[in-house]
């Protein structure tokens, strides 16, 4: 008989639920600032300080941006209506595009619906069967899925091992090759070799790509992102993705650098021709972020003060993070239940922590994914660091976590 498919269903999700792995979606029904108020099951609102967020720069609520949004909204409707192509590239699209590559030192940018989507178009539109994209093995998973549906030979290399890569490009030297890198690792929050890997590429006569989706915003001068502060650009990186829904607090992503390779994009790249346009009112609060990103330097000064004191407090209390100085700090727990039982623990203390595990992480690499924002103040995070001590002893959870699997 044919295998019936609600069958393989409950199978997996049985699976799932017996490994820890289960996963349910948690409804906010108010965001204020770094708080949000959680529905539980019953429907019942509980405040907690959000540290699982990505909106790094705390531009997702300010006024300028919602502004922008709203006044946009009022004039132009809330749909983008159509594709770029037909009749949906908006006035406020191109000043955008505009905007961001003046910011990220590029001569085109090019405006998308997410960053997934993104990267599913530049692998699409670039690579075809025969080519070789070579990545990091941490790296998201848009870019995994992005190089097998374009139906290129996809080559991995242990992670953060330029020299695994340099090895990869040389293993396959006849055909067209990419290599791709996530900027700010999402998971662990590490920043990629990028300039050991610049010169692999360069070696190797292939095109290097960044996905800096955590970086732009945060990291680099003026906020331009792990590439600018390992003092790359165009020439070194042809190609950068940067999305707007993470430090810029709006919604989106964008590709920029090479004019030609981008207006390639713009012309073949099947998940932008064929989606409907980002909505206007949307564009205009991105818009609006960016000009905030690029003239408020204390947005990222206070976020690395913020980084140094969770830090300096977690070394004090014997948690054991991953090494990161990026906003994105893991505390590793290795198996599910003790992510999981952490993640619980914090939040009857009032914060709320994304517990990750497999298959988003490696085996045995559950962790609790905290994030900082500019958002928070000192008293927040201090008080995070003792509700994380409290809740590991009162879990008997490892302090020293064990080592990530290789």
């Amino acid at each position: 008989m044919r295998p019936r498919l609600d069958e393989r269903i409950q199978a997996q999700r049985a699976e799932r639920i017996a490994l820890g792995r289960s996963r349910e979606r948690r409804i906010v029904s108010r965001r204020d600032g770094v708080r949000c108020l959680v529905l539980d099951a019953h429907g019942d609102g509980r405040w907690l300080v959000n540290f699982c967020s990505n909106d790094y720069l705390g531009l997702s609520q300010q006024f300028a941006v919602t502004e922008a949004m709203q006044d946009t909204a009022s004039r132009e409707g809330a749909g983008g209506i159509g594709s770029h192509l037909v009749c949906g590239h908006h006035a406020t699209h191109d000043a955008l595009e505009r905007e961001l590559a003046d910011w990220l030192g590029a001569p085109r940018a090019l405006l998308f619906g997410s960053g997934f989507t993104a990267n599913l178009a530049v692998m699409q539109a670039l690579l075809r069967p025969g080519d070789l994209c070579v990545q990091d093995k941490a790296n998201h998973a848009s870019l995994i899925d992005a190089a097998r549906l374009a139906g290129c030979t996809l080559r991995r290399y242990p992670h953060a091992d330029a020299d695994g890569a340099l090895r990869q490009l040389r293993s396959v030297p006849e055909p067209t090759a990419m290599l791709a890198t996530d900027g700010v690792f999402s998971m662990d929050g590490d920043v990629a070799p990028l300039r050991r890997l610049a010169l692999a590429a360069r070696v190797q006569q292939a095109t290097f790509y960044v996905d800096d989706a955590h970086g732009i915003g945060v990291l680099g001068p003026e906020g331009r992102g792990s590439v600018a502060a390992a003092q790359l650009g165009v020439a070194e990186v042809p190609l950068q993705l940067a999305t707007l829904g993470k430090a810029l607090g709006s919604y989106g992503a964008v590709v920029f650098g090479d004019d030609a390779l981008v207006a390639h994009l713009a012309e073949t790249a099947r998940p932008y021709l064929y989606t409907t346009a980002l909505p206007p009112p949307l564009a205009a609060a991105s818009l609006a972020a960016v000009r905030l990103a690029r003239k408020d330097h204390w947005r990222r000064e206070k976020l690395a003060g913020l980084i140094d004191r969770f830090k300096r407090g977690a070394a004090r209390r014997g948690l054991s993070l991953l090494p990161s100085d990026s906003a994105i700090q893991p505390l590793l727990c290795g198996d599910n239940a003790r992510a999981l039982a952490l993640a619980a623990a914090l939040e009857t203390r009032g914060f709320w922590v994304a517990a990750i595990r497999p298959p988003t992480v490696p085996e045995g690499g559950a962790r609790l994914r905290i994030t900082l924002s500019a958002g928070h103040a000192d008293a927040d995070v201090d008080r995070l660091l003792d509700a994380l001590t409290h809740a590991s002893e009162a879990i008997g959870a490892q302090r020293h976590a064990p080592a990530l699997p290789a």
